[in-house]
């Protein structure tokens, strides 16, 4: 348990380097302080990495280098994408996912369509003919 926090479960930050794509931790998606680590040559293999995997919630992308930002930001299937930054929005801006990650959006305006269950009731209120089929 860390020193000074309240008892409780807790994890430790974690970093498990030199994954590859073979590995079960590569294709999981994990919510807590891990991150995984995979080598790569050059940035069509990055990109091949980044969108092997059913997921994709959110890319984050490291660079100092402004157009090979939008080119992988381009490539890169997933809802969110951050260019050296992380998780930080505009409340106001969709939040969601593609693939295995994804189940439409919310946040801003998307949030009416996301959290809105559409429900339509028709009502005659004068006399009606009602057609029989097959009469």
């Amino acid at each position: 348990m860390p020193a000074g926090l309240p008892a409780g479960n807790y994890l430790a930050a974690t970093v498990f380097a030199d994954v590859t794509p073979a590995m079960r931790i590569f294709a999981e998606e994990i919510f807590g302080p891990v991150v995984c680590v995979t080598p790569f040559d050059s940035e069509e293999e990055a990109i091949a990495l980044a969108n092997n995997t059913k997921y994709g919630l959110a890319a984050y992308i490291w660079t100092s280098h402004l157009q090979r930002a939008h080119r992988v930001a381009a490539a890169v299937e997933s809802g969110m994408t951050w260019v050296n930054s992380h998780n930080v929005r505009d409340l106001r801006t969709p939040f969601g996912g593609v693939k295995a990650s994804g189940v439409g959006r919310e946040g801003g305006e998307h949030s009416i369509d996301f959290y809105t269950e559409s429900r339509i009731v028709h009502i005659a209120t004068g006399e009606t003919h009602v057609p029989r089929f097959g009469a």
